[in-house]
């Protein structure tokens, strides 16, 4: 007996890609957060250590707005649905 073929349904095809295109996307921007969040954090900290401040003041500067920043970024890029 012949096993009957597997018609493949385009419509889902281009479904899961187009998932994996998001997810890729998202992952993205996620990674780019932290960069640049953790870059803020760790130039906050030189700047701080090397003016010699009491208190981190370019820490919370630098740390609020890049999370601002990056916050704005992916508002933006969210699709207008």
């Amino acid at each position: 007996m012949e096993q009957p073929k597997k018609e493949s349904n385009p419509s889902s095809k281009s479904q899961k890609q187009n998932q994996l295109n998001s997810y890729v996307r998202y992952s993205g921007l996620a990674f780019q957060m932290m960069a640049a969040i953790g870059l803020a954090v760790w130039g906050g900290m030189k700047l701080d250590a090397w003016l010699g401040m009491r208190f981190p003041v370019f820490l919370v500067v630098l740390t609020l707005m890049s999370v601002a920043a990056t916050l704005i970024i992916t508002i933006k890029s969210l699709p207008k649905d």
